[in-house]
């Protein structure tokens, strides 16, 4: 079997070389900086006691919990900092505000806050960010005024995503092949920067054909991605040869509804995944069935560069670290990159987290 009491599998790091020539066309020395080669902190802890909290607008799965363990252990270099609360606001905006208000009225000096909402709560940051606190929405690019609307705004390089899938295809499929993109709900954000991200990286290769100029909206979850992806297998069949993805999720319902209808799984690029799907692949890999795979992972590590900017924002210190954040390579079929699998760790647990083993399996027995 595949699945192993012990996380097994990740030849990310005895790879160096080949996953150093996929990310160097993004790793600029002015651009985004990958997620496993952040700064070091300790320079921006100061000496003042120091409250951080941070607010998801929904937070009820794995990934998140891990995201807020990588938060507390980044701040636990800083003596001087306490990372003690968390508020899940269940999906609603109101909610999501009442959180960010609720702590800026308290005086905390470091507000986090996952940009769920998008521009939709700039007004929110707005009304907390100065008077001694310092607020950092991260993840999501917003259109917002630093300094004005919030402290900084770092986020995760979707559109570098984006091209690096389109790169990673052209060499899986020998640059040829009908590619799609799937994301989240429709006019999501996010989604929509991996998909210009990808366009634009498809230009350099025209054996690639965009079945669709706009993502495949599967609202990030199990349940529509599975009715997507058979809308897909209906209006195309086996002609689909590649999807990329900006969450493992959806992948992994994707898979499973072409292995239902019996269609060959075309080739995968996805990011956040999870242990589930990593351990089906694994297995797939073991049979001699597996499909061509590319997963970037370690975003739930995108939070410790978002404490380090907020830190270096409320101390005034100049710091050089991009704002941008890729992934790394987890897996990559091309290159004998296989990812990591547990059979003790929950389905979707996303085992590419910095924290030591140790630590991220004494969370999911919490």
């Amino acid at each position: 079997m595949t699945k192993q009491t012990n996380i097994k599998g990740n030849t990310f790091f005895a790879s160096t070389c080949a996953v150093a020539a996929l990310m160097g066309s993004v790793a600029l020395a002015d651009g985004p900086v990958r997620v496993d080669q952040g700064a070091d902190i300790t320079p921006l802890c100061g000496t003042d006691p120091i409250r951080v909290a941070l607010v998801d607008g929904w937070g009820g799965d794995t990934w998140r919990k891990i995201t807020y363990a990588e938060l507390q252990d980044e701040g636990s270099k800083c003596s001087n900092v306490t990372v003690t609360d968390h508020v899940d606001a269940g999906g609603d905006q109101q909610a999501y505000a009442a959180a960010i208000n609720g702590f800026a009225t308290q005086g905390y000096e470091i507000i986090l806050a996952f940009t769920d909402f998008g521009d939709a709560a700039i007004p929110t940051y707005r009304n907390a960010n100065g008077n001694g606190t310092t607020m950092v929405p991260y993840f999501g690019v917003l259109s917002g005024t630093p300094g004005v609307d919030y402290a900084v705004n770092p986020y995760q390089d979707s559109e570098a995503v984006g091209r690096q899938y389109a790169d990673w295809l052209n060499v899986a499929l020998e640059g040829k092949g009908n590619v799609l993109m799937s994301g989240g709900p429709a006019g999501a954000a996010s989604s929509a920067s991996f998909q210009k991200g990808f366009m634009d990286g498809l230009k350099n290769y025209p054996g690639l054909n965009l079945l669709d100029e706009n993502f495949i909206a599967m609202n990030w979850n199990p349940a529509d991605a599975q009715k997507a992806a058979a809308g897909l297998i209906a209006k195309y069949g086996d002609t689909i040869d590649a999807i990329a993805s900006d969450y493992g999720v959806t992948s992994l319902a994707t898979i499973k509804a072409f292995q239902q209808a019996g269609v060959r799984v075309p080739a995968i690029a996805t990011i956040a995944t999870s242990n589930e799907l990593n351990c089906m692949y694994n297995a797939a890999v073991e049979a001699g069935t597996a499909w061509k795979y590319l997963a970037v992972d370690g975003s739930t590590a995108d939070v410790r560069f978002a404490l380090r900017q907020a830190l270096a924002a409320h101390n005034g210190i100049e710091f050089d670290e991009p704002l941008g954040v890729v992934p790394y390579v987890y897996a990559d079929s091309t290159q004998g990159i296989t990812p990591k699998c547990s059979d003790i760790a929950p389905p979707d647990a996303d085992l590419s987290s910095l924290m030591d083993e140790k630590k991220l399996f004494s969370l999911f027995n919490q």
